[in-house]
C-alpha cells in the first residue's frame, strides 16, 4: 500500500489543533475592506472550527497532518 499524499491546497487553508479540531479562516477579508466597519473586519479575522459534515472530507485530504 502506498502512502497517501497530502493535498497541498487544503494544507494551506486548514489548521489542525492539538485536540484534532480543524480550523479555517472566514471569507470576505481580502479586498474591498474600506467599506466594512472595524468590528466586522475583526469578526472576519477569527478562526472558526469546521462542522462535522465537512470534517470527513477534509480529513481525507489531510492524511498525514
Amino acid at each position: 500500500m502506498y502512502k497517501l499524499k497530502t493535498r497541498r491546497s487544503a494544507a494551506k487553508r486548514f489548521k489542525i489543533t492539538g485536540k484534532n479540531k480543524i480550523l479555517r479562516r472566514k471569507a470576505f477579508k481580502n479586498h474591498l475592506l474600506q467599506k466594512k466597519n472595524s468590528s466586522r473586519k475583526l469578526r472576519l479575522s477569527k478562526m472558526v472550527s469546521i462542522t462535522l459534515k465537512g470534517c470527513k472530507r477534509i480529513c481525507l485530504m489531510l492524511p498525514n497532518l
